[in-house]
């Protein structure tokens, strides 16, 4: 696909008191807007201040809202950027035009302009938890005067940073462009836009505002199409590709690590296939699918660590990385990873079920592996204190009891760091995967002969 040519061009834009000069050509223009992207992601990790607003509304009290911000703040972490406030507001639903209140935006213009008097604490950003339109971004963008991020932007951010293969890159440029193209025409509203009208009158109030904005604006909307069209061609063949190589792989079951960011999937996987995939205390860690080859006693399969999955995940994204997830979707068994010292995870289980449902894999034999045991806490209650236990006065023992009375002891309780219950999980999983080997593959042609001690 040849990229299109034209005449250069010069334009300005002004942008919160500053004005900034671009020389474009329609050759290069789709390197320009990704220079525009900026304005809407972090494109660099460095360290800056950030606002982070939620909402607690009559679906989300201030507990799970503030679990939110807990997340968003971990996730600006993870791009490079440092919380200093948080902002909430109590409404039935989000402003359609602001997010928050008129009230609240003010009480946070205030604030902004407080601490960006003293250049130590100058702050540059304001995280919202909710994906905003293209009218909400222009609309608190102008009366905050910073730039303006939502959470589907920062997830976009991190992944654009983690992404190392061209399989990677390519998802998360597709995922961008699906992400920009709707809030395109907030970036040209420097240049005049045409009125309404039909007819030669051109309609009220359209006299001499026929600039040249919709037409550049629908040059940029035609070449990002242009560009995503090649890129879902692209990921079409390397979907392609994936899929023969799934073929290949044998007569071996295959099993995938799912869950939650940032539970432990990828410290599991180098556990359990001695490899080294890398892992991180941050989230989105692993962006693309590893395989390993992993031998039990006799048995061999395949153990493949997939993208984790978080509240709230950017359908773009879920569509993005389908040539991805498709491992989740053709394992014959999935490992769910839970971080059973997280405050919320049953949420995150049930965040990830929807998840695993949604790209049509939800029948399939999963276990839980609660990780992280060694992390666990909890509060314990006064011999004195007779209301009800909360989920913060559980032990470890009485939950682990829990869980496996309701799972059918088809779940099991590990600490991958230090290794703990890592033989008892291996065991369980050699039972499961040999039972569907058999199942499969009943000549069981791929088993591997076992010899005693002396080799007969």
């Amino acid at each position: 696909m040849k990229e299109p040519c034209g005449t250069r061009i010069f334009f300005c834009v002004k942008r919160t008191g500053n004005v900034y000069f671009f020389y474009l050509c329609p050759l290069t223009i789709l390197n320009e807007a990704k220079l525009r992207m900026k304005e809407f992601v972090i494109s660099e990790a460095q360290t800056e201040k950030a606002v982070l607003v939620g909402l607690i509304t009559q679906t989300q009290d201030e507990r799970k809202t503030n679990e939110y911000l807990d997340e968003l703040a971990f996730l600006a972490e993870t791009a490079g950027a440092e919380v200093v406030k948080r902002f909430t507001q109590k409404l039935d639903a989000p402003h359609s035009v602001t997010y928050v209140g008129k009230g609240k935006l003010q009480e946070i213009k205030q604030y902004l302009e407080a601490q960006n008097e003293s250049e130590e604490t100058e702050i540059g950003m304001v995280i919202f938890d909710d994906e905003l339109s293209a009218k909400q971004i222009r609309n608190i963008e102008n009366e905050l005067k910073v730039k303006i991020l939502d959470r589907t932007s920062l997830i976009l951010d991190i992944f654009a940073m983690r992404a190392q293969t061209a399989n990677a890159k390519t998802q998360v440029e597709l995922a961008q462009y699906k992400y920009m193209l709707p809030r395109l025409q907030r970036l040209w509203t420097h240049l005049e836009r045409q009125g309404g009208g039909s007819g030669a009158g051109g309609g009220k109030g359209s006299v001499g505002l026929r600039g040249p904005g919709e037409t550049q604006l629908e040059m940029d909307r035609r070449i990002i199409l242009n560009r995503m069209a090649l890129l879902k061609q692209r990921l079409a063949e390397i979907d392609t590709q994936k899929s023969t190589q799934r073929k290949n792989r044998g007569r071996l079951i295959r099993v995938a690590l799912v869950g939650y960011t940032n539970v432990g999937k990828s410290t599991l996987m180098n556990l359990l296939a001695k490899s080294e995939v890398f892992a991180e205390n941050k989230l989105f860690a692993t962006l693309d699918t590893t395989v390993r080859k992993v031998i039990i006693d006799n048995l061999p399969f395949l153990l493949s660590d997939t993208v984790g999955f978080i509240r709230k995940l950017p359908t773009d994204l879920v569509d993005s990385f389908k040539s991805t997830l498709d491992e989740v979707r053709e394992a014959d068994l999935l490992l769910h990873v839970v971080d059973i010292s997280h405050p919320d995870f049953e949420e995150q289980i049930k965040v990830v079920e929807k998840t695993v449902a949604d790209l049509g894999a939800g029948g399939k034999p999963t276990m839980i592996v609660f990780n992280k045991i060694d992390a666990y806490t909890y509060v314990e209650k006064a011999e004195d204190d007779l209301t009800p236990k909360t989920k913060e006065n559980i032990t470890l023992e009485e939950l682990m009891n829990t869980w496996m009375a309701k799972m059918n002891d088809n779940c099991l309780f590990i600490s991958a760091t230090h290794k703990t219950n890592i033989d008892q999980l291996k065991e369980c999983v050699y039972k499961k995967v040999r039972e569907l080997h058999v199942q499969k593959y009943p000549y069981n042609d791929f088993l591997y002969q076992t010899y005693d001690e002396e080799g007969q």
